[in-house]
């Protein structure tokens, strides 16, 4: 044991979309013990040629310093449906956390924390999530999330994705715990906590999103009016165009 503060362990209901914490924990682990655990499992993963860790360098794969529990990651929960309010229900989570099964998450091992945060923006909006319902019956795992077709644009290189992966950064940046995400992000941190600002830039992220799949104001009305039965979603959809018809 250790005289260090416990880690939570996460189960799908520990996060909400923008909610990196509601304090719904499955347990809570030791950090030494998990750590050594965790180095111990990566170790062996990284033997097999069908594991995320294949590949990974040696000195990283020696230091547990890089374990995904170290930084913040992308999670979403496992057990969902296409009747809930949303179905895909994602979030970046803080550090010095683990994950039980039902809180799989995303591994990066390419590309720039900017395009980590594209692909949360993507993955939280509605756009995305209206696609998911016609695929999703009671569980979203690997295999129905790696074929969500991801615009294909770089916040490198395009400045609607650039703003995405902004929108993102400032609504999942909640507190200090996401200091050093944010900083390579470019964004600040508790920017986006108060319920207007949040709520703007929510509608503000779905109409990027929506622009990069090249949707149009029809498709909007679409994607809003059956998104969930019995819902009225008129004002976001109102918000979501107006934002819509700014971009380039």
């Amino acid at each position: 044991m250790t005289d260090k503060p416990l880690w939570p362990a996460y189960k799908g209901e520990a996060f909400n979309l923008w909610n990196p914490d509601t304090g719904s924990y499955f347990a809570w682990a030791d950090p030494t013990a998990i750590t050594d655990h965790l180095q111990q499992k990566r170790s062996r993963q990284a033997r097999r040629r069908d594991n995320a860790f294949y590949g990974m360098p040696t000195d990283q794969l020696a230091d547990s310093a890089t374990l995904p529990c170290r930084r913040p990651r992308i999670a979403f929960r496992g057990i969902t449906n296409a009747t809930n309010t949303r179905t895909v229900i994602t979030s970046l989570i803080p550090p010095e956390v683990v994950t039980t099964n039902g809180c799989p998450y995303l591994l990066q091992i390419q590309g720039t924390t900017a395009d980590e945060a594209f692909v949360l923006g993507v993955l939280s909006s509605m756009i995305l999530d209206w696609y998911a319902r016609r695929v999703i019956e009671l569980n979203l795992n690997f295999h129905i999330l790696n074929s969500f077709p991801v615009p294909n644009a770089s916040p490198a290189t395009d400045p609607v994705a650039a703003r995405v992966a902004e929108i993102a950064g400032r609504l999942a940046a909640v507190d200090d715990r996401f200091s050093e995400w944010a900083a390579a992000v470019g964004v600040p941190v508790g920017s986006a906590n108060d319920e207007p600002t949040k709520s703007e830039l929510i509608c503000e992220l779905d109409a990027c999103v929506a622009r990069l799949y090249g949707l149009d104001e029809d498709d909007l009305a679409v994607i809003y009016n059956t998104f969930h039965e019995g819902a009225d979603y008129s004002d976001r959809l109102a918000a979501v165009l107006a934002h819509f018809r700014r971009l380039p």
